[in-house]
């Protein structure tokens, strides 16, 4: 939960004043009742949640950025938490995270034009006017990048709210904000790994399939799926389980921790998956288990991946990485043997 829980509320009130102030442009008034509203919202019952989630999102192009949005965005999530429409949510929030991505990257850009050797922590209270005055510019557009900088992991938890809660959210704004996030990931200070897990998540995508050993192919089509230790459990469970391909199938437990709809309470089960297959490029390069789906290569205008017999005997954990994401692989067909050549035709695994 982003926020606790209390006994008593008046949300819709409290946010009443707040959007008249914040259409007055009140800045006295609008933080006043910003406050109010943070503290009812603590107190709100689910209903009120559910009417309040969209009312919060809407107030976000209202806030300046250097403001508390992204306070006023983790409110809005948790309201989504409790029942709020995460697509009514959806688009205001990730507008304010693509935002942010953005302006964290261009701090990165400003900071090295500077001829710094590294890049600074993201720290608020490293912000002074030393270092909005090392980028140069305009000082409130400093400063503004610099809050981007030191803030943008805060917007994770909002942005997760609805991604995790739409398919529908995650396609529109998949191809915006993933590679504007991957970006920033690579330069090392920020831990973006679950926004960039999300926004990466497959969802009714169609894979081929090649299993090595028997020199057969399978047309499978996979959405929901966080990470690639619950790929792989799914696989085995659609292939060994469903009698296409020999080996041991995936326990029970795991497949339930894979695939049901109820969400995860987040504890950590106990149950081991044990690997059936080793995971392919269709160049012979690993995808590990550790990776995504996203990983594996198109081919041909497919995502094609090859399986071969496990190189060693190796198990993880059986719980999905979203807990509220149910992971779902479906045998399409088996491919007929003409083309199922065609295919390790465009391999060298």
């Amino acid at each position: 939960m982003i926020f606790r829980r209390k006994k008593s509320s008046g949300l819709a009130d409290t946010l009443t004043e707040l959007e008249q102030g914040a259409a007055a442009r009140d800045g006295e008034r609008t933080e006043r009742a910003f406050a109010a509203a943070v503290n009812a919202l603590q107190a709100a019952g689910d209903a009120e949640c559910v009417a309040a989630g969209p009312r919060l999102a809407a107030l976000l192009p209202q806030f300046p950025p250097v403001g508390p949005r992204s306070v006023l965005a983790t409110a809005a999530g948790f309201c989504v938490e409790r029942g709020a429409d995460a697509g009514a949510c959806a688009g205001p929030i990730l507008a304010d995270v693509r935002d942010e991505l953005a302006a964290a990257l261009r701090f990165a850009a400003a900071w090295r034009a500077t001829g710094a050797d590294e890049l600074p922590e993201p720290d608020e209270e490293l912000i002074d006017e030393a270092l909005l005055a090392r980028l140069g510019g305009d000082q409130y557009e400093a400063l503004r990048l610099a809050r981007a900088w030191c803030t943008i992991e805060q917007w994770q938890a909002p942005a997760l709210a609805v991604l995790c809660r739409s398919t529908e959210v995650r396609r529109r704004h998949r191809a915006e904000l993933l590679p504007l996030c991957r970006e920033l990931e690579v330069l090392g200070r920020h831990d973006l790994k679950c926004l960039s897990y999300a926004l990466a998540v497959l969802d009714d995508e169609p894979v081929v399939v090649l299993h090595r050993p028997t020199g057969t192919g399978y047309q499978v089509r996979i959405g929901g799926i966080g990470d690639n230790f619950q790929l792989h459990t799914l696989l085995a469970h659609l292939l060994i389980g469903g009698g296409h391909l020999p080996g041991t199938a995936p326990s029970a437990d795991s497949v339930r921790l894979a695939t049901d709809p109820a969400p995860a309470d987040g504890t950590r089960s106990g149950i081991v998956a044990t690997g059936s297959f080793t995971l392919l490029a269709p160049d012979g390069g690993r995808i590990w288990n550790e990776g995504l789906p996203d990983d594996i290569p198109e081919v041909d205008g497919h995502r094609l991946l090859v399986l071969d017999d496990p190189q060693y005997p190796h198990g993880w954990n059986a719980d999905r990485f979203f807990p509220l994401l149910p992971g779902r692989a479906e045998l399409v067909r088996v491919l007929p043997a003409d083309e199922t050549r065609d295919w390790f035709a465009r391999t060298t695994a």
